[in-house]
């Protein structure tokens, strides 16, 4: 037959050779792939440096990233170099020649198959483990600058006379180590095995020695690495200890040693640490042996001890000697573990007293004059009327308020802020120009006082309009920087921005900032297309000479990112401060090593009512034993400058990061008196005291472990969902105080039941010299005082009250209760909750009444002056209003004027929907105007027909979050 391919060299050979030009242009193709993957990876490099470099915290960045370097770079060569090492090694020590056997003719084959790529394989592998060692190290970067720069508590824990440094910074590097050592010879030990299998080292089947005296000796060797590293472990259990969380019936989330640790487990830790060196020993003494006979027992006797001393001996002397005398034998390790818990969370130094909560005196006119000056009664509930400052002061459908307002303190006195910020969903027609270069900013404050309304219920405004004016005095009103501004802005280039539009036409303005990152750089917009995944950033008209892109630009995102090791608080709050608008931010430092501190998840003791819906809760996984509000940050909201301030300066975490990142926290000092006036102590870490003070209130072990002190945080009875009340901002002062201040006040009930069983309020003024400072009422456990539940049920169950809600709640109006606050008064505690009504004209709360509570005597009337005067017997009570003479129709539409700015804010409201829905963006923005005027007109002729609704002192309080009505849809 005849030959029709020729040979290897022949045409049919050739046909299925890529062509000289496929072969280039598939090499092409790869280099380009490889081009466009490495340029992403720079991508995300470069434009995370060009970020910290704008914000002046280039050294935080460069610090993380060279101590993720040399971590990975360490210990990835190390575990690369212990599993090829290994690997060589047992390549090496293989048997000249294999038996002959079925075995070891089938192994042949593989060892024939991958003799041509040995090298490549060892390489190979050992690169594999080292890049996913590597990795792993790199995310130790915190335990790693925690140990260097490790700074002592000047505190020693009780068992082993150690620093708590040592459980805090060493340990968890130890730990690591130790992790690391394990994964290192265990893999080397797999490794080692199967070379010596493939090689004839180790035989399973064939004839004769299972193993060589080489492979024996390398083998046992790895073992004796083991099990020493198993030795090492034990003898770090030993301090684990003091830090080992367990199922107490005492305490939940229990840290620290009890009776059966310190005299059961202790002592089987160090048996057992000598056993493992023991039995090291004889697997290292195998080199010269060659015989794994004692190695073998010797390791079978310890994993025996394990169980029995390790396992069976503490489960004896807990069932037969701990439960029979259960209180004596846990008091000494309870009285620990309440010291350290009361210091890790710094409520050791609060104050207990006893308080009747019954009043005593009998003159109900002094009673009333004390009621006067005992507290400054919010009667604005920052968490309801965000809708009232949204349809009374938006103005602009492109501007917003958050759900959640705050309350802060300017001049003396109470008031609730808000912030103007940027709304994309209001932006009448949404494209790439709109979103990120004409719109690009909030504008303006809105503020009112805390303790007023007008007789209409409408919030008594401070600070007003589009551009603000009023008390605040003339600030930077453009808001770049803020809670609600998520999505990047590019600005400072050609294309101007939009403050707000007038009859008179739009004012414009162009970012003067230093902000942001420079786009002029082709390098840095073609980054930036790559990192938003916006191919227009790379070549846009828009973007010019000057251009900057801001993004990260919520507060708590720039605070976590100039300062990764803080734990940031949930709440930011805005504050006027020399004429800027600063976000004033919480931070903690935290560590899950203190020793016999019982641990609480932050996530779960910082949420209430508020924050599922309006405030976040801060690191809901976090679980800690150790808290300090150890830094106070500022972010500008024109600029975005952040900066840190040390706070608490004895706190030994934040100075073992300052060591870390020098230069990135400010001394205390330079906080300005202006800034310090607005400083406040901040809700989570009040609500982690809190509920770690329903138990540890207890200092006595024998009460601590009976549980008949224990309380609990109540839960929020002005909502559907069971979530635990908030705290609240509220001027007063406690019954050894001469003068109100500024305070963080909760109530507690015993558990399980609902009537008070303590008040606890925290000094959160920072200008006192008391600051901090935690002050608890306890009742007596027998008493009968209302807690929260108690009291709104009064307030529901009475029949005149009963009688004028419904008349409220009548048509499509609803009844939304404000915050109840308790306050201490003359030896009884006094109950006063605003109740607003949404509904009727116009769709946004009005405070219409104000419930009472004192020594079983109960109130509802228009204004808390004759509410109180009602429950001191000071005025008759109200009849219960009808519809006609004031129900929630907000405002009076029986005055003409109001009437006539009714109808015309409605027509204003037809002619925004019709130019909506043609498209006609010019007719859509005069209509919203006339709607705000009309509003506005409303608005000022109810208020020259009345008079301000007072509450009962002018004293600051601050920011808490909202509140579903109680028996009525969630609100806004």
């Amino acid at each position: 037959m005849p030959d029709r391919g020729g040979g290897p060299s022949g045409p049919r050979m050739r046909v299925g050779r890529p062509s000289r030009r496929a072969r280039t242009l598939l090499m092409t193709l790869g280099v380009l792939a490889v081009l466009a993957m490495a340029f992403i990876m720079f991508a995300g490099f470069w434009t995370d440096w060009l970020w910290y470099r704008s914000v002046d915290y280039s050294s935080v960045f460069t610090t993380t990233l060279w101590t993720k370097i040399g971590l990975f770079a360490v210990f990835g060569l190390l575990m690369a170099g212990a599993v090829g090492l290994n690997i060589w090694l047992a390549h090496r020590l293989r048997p000249p020649l294999s038996a002959m056997s079925l075995e070891q003719q089938s192994l042949d084959r593989y060892r024939m198959n991958i003799a041509p790529y040995k090298k490549w394989l060892l390489l190979g592998i050992s690169a594999l483990v080292g890049l996913i060692a590597g990795a792993s190290a790199a995310g130790q970067w915190r335990t790693w600058l925690m140990w260097v720069n490790g700074v002592p508590f000047g505190t020693r824990d009780p068992q082993f006379n150690l620093d708590v440094a040592f459980y805090a910074f060493d340990l968890p590097w130890y730990r690591f180590l130790l992790g690391f050592g394990f994964a290192a010879t265990i893999l080397s030990l797999i490794a080692a095995a199967l070379v010596h299998y493939l090689y004839g080292g180790l035989r399973v089947t064939s004839p004769g020695a299972r193993a060589t005296a080489a492979a024996t000796g390398h083998l046992s060797v790895l073992l004796g690495v083991f099990v020493s590293l198993k030795a090492v472990a034990y003898w770090l259990d030993r301090y684990g200890l003091a830090v080992k969380s367990s199922d107490f019936k005492a305490a939940d989330n229990w840290t620290g040693l009890r009776y059966v640790d310190a005299n059961a487990y202790l002592p089987a830790k160090t048996i057992l640490f000598c056993i493992a060196a023991i039995c090291a020993v004889l697997f290292f003494a195998t080199l010269w042996r060659r015989t794994w006979q004692l190695p073998v027992i010797g390791f079978g006797l310890m994993v025996l001890s394990a169980i029995l001393i390790g396992g069976l001996y503490p489960a004896i002397v807990q069932k037969f000697q701990v439960q029979p005398n259960e209180q004596a034998k846990e008091s000494p390790y309870v009285n620990k573990n309440i010291e350290a818990t009361r210091d890790a969370y710094g409520i050791n130094d609060s104050e207990v007293t006893e308080y009747d909560g019954v009043s005593k005196v009998s003159d109900k006119q002094k009673l009333r004059q004390d009621a006067a000056t005992t507290a400054s009664i919010r009667l604005l509930d920052p968490n309801i009327v965000s809708p009232a400052f949204k349809q009374l002061q938006q103005i602009k459908g492109y501007y917003a308020f958050p759900p959640t307002l705050a309350v802060d303190r300017y001049k003396g006195q109470d008031t609730v802020i808000g912030l103007r910020e940027l709304n994309l969903a209001g932006i009448p027609k949404n494209n790439w120009i709109n979103d990120h270069f004409r719109y690009t900013h909030g504008y303006g404050v809105v503020a009112a006082k805390g303790t007023e309304v007008t007789k209409g219920g409408d919030p008594v405004f401070t600070e007003s309009n589009l551009p603000s004016v009023g008390e605040l005095g003339e600030f930077e009103q453009r808001i770049y920087y803020g809670e609600q501004t998520k999505q990047y802005s590019i600005v400072g280039g050609p294309q101007t921005e939009l403050d707000y539009s007038t009859d008179d036409g739009e004012k414009t303005t162009t970012y003067k900032g230093n902000s942001g990152v420079n786009l002029s750089n082709p390098l840095n917009r073609a980054a930036y297309a790559l990192a938003f995944s916006e191919p227009q950033i790379l070549y846009s008209g828009a973007i010019g000479e000057g251009s900057r892109i801001l993004y990260n630009r919520t507060p708590k995102e720039r605070v976590e990112s100039v300062a990764p090791w803080l734990t940031i608080d949930g709440a930011p709050y805005p504050a006027v401060v020399n004429k800027r608008v600063q976000w004033i931010v919480d931070a903690y430092t935290t560590t899950n090593g203190y020793p016999y501190a019982s641990r609480t998840t932050l996530g779960d003791t910082t949420a209430d009512s508020l924050t599922n819906s309006q405030r976040a809760v801060v690191a809901q996984e976090n679980q800690v034993n150790y808290i300090r509000n150890s830094v106070k940050a500022t972010v500008d909201a024109y600029d975005g400058t952040v900066r840190l301030y040390q706070w608490d300066t004895q706190d030994p975490v934040l100075k073992t990061w300052m060591k870390a990142f020098p230069g990135t926290v400010q001394p205390k000092s330079e906080i300005t008196p202006e800034l310090m006036e607005h400083i406040r102590y901040p809700q989570d870490l009040f609500k982690v005291q809190r509920e770690l003070l329903t138990r540890y209130h207890v200092t006595d072990a024998q009460t601590f472990l009976s549980g008949s002190e224990v309380w609990a945080v109540p839960n929020d009875p002005t909502t559907k969902v069971v979530n635990a009340v908030p705290p609240y901002y509220l001027s007063m002062k406690m019954p050894e105080q001469k003068n109100q201040v500024f305070s963080l006040t909760t109530t507690f009930t015993p558990n399980g039941r609902d009537n008070l069983s303590a008040f606890m309020a925290v000094n959160a003024d920072p200008t006192t010299s008391e600051y901090g400072k935690i002050r608890i009422l306890k009742l007596p456990t027998s008493g009968s005082v209302d807690g929260p539940k108690q009291v709104q049920n009064r307030f529901n169950s009475q029949p005149a009250i009963a009688e004028s809600i419904n008349i409220l709640s009548r048509g499509d109006s609803q009844v939304v209760y404000g915050n109840l606050l308790t306050v201490p008064l003359d030896g009884g505690m006094l109950n006063v909750e605003p109740v607003y009504v949404r509904g009727g004209g116009l769709k946004y709360p009005l405070m219409r009444k104000v419930l009472v509570t004192y020594g079983g005597a109960t109130a509802f009337e228009d204004t808390l002056d004759k509410a109180l005067n009602v429950v001191f017997g000071a005025q008759a009570p109200s009849q219960p209003t009808q519809p006609d003479e004031g129900t929630a129709q907000p405002p009076n539409v029986a005055d003409p004027t109001v009437k006539q700015a009714l109808a015309d804010a409605q027509k204003a409201l037809e002619d925004s929907d019709k130019a909506l829905k043609a498209g006609d963006w010019t007719a859509y923005g005069k209509a919203q105007d006339e709607l705000a005027a009309a509003l506005r007109r409303a608005a000022e002729a109810e208020a020259k027909t009345a008079t301000p609704n007072q509450g009962s002192s002018a004293t600051p309080p601050a920011g808490e979050g909202a509140k579903p009505e109680s028996g009525a849809a969630p609100k806004d």
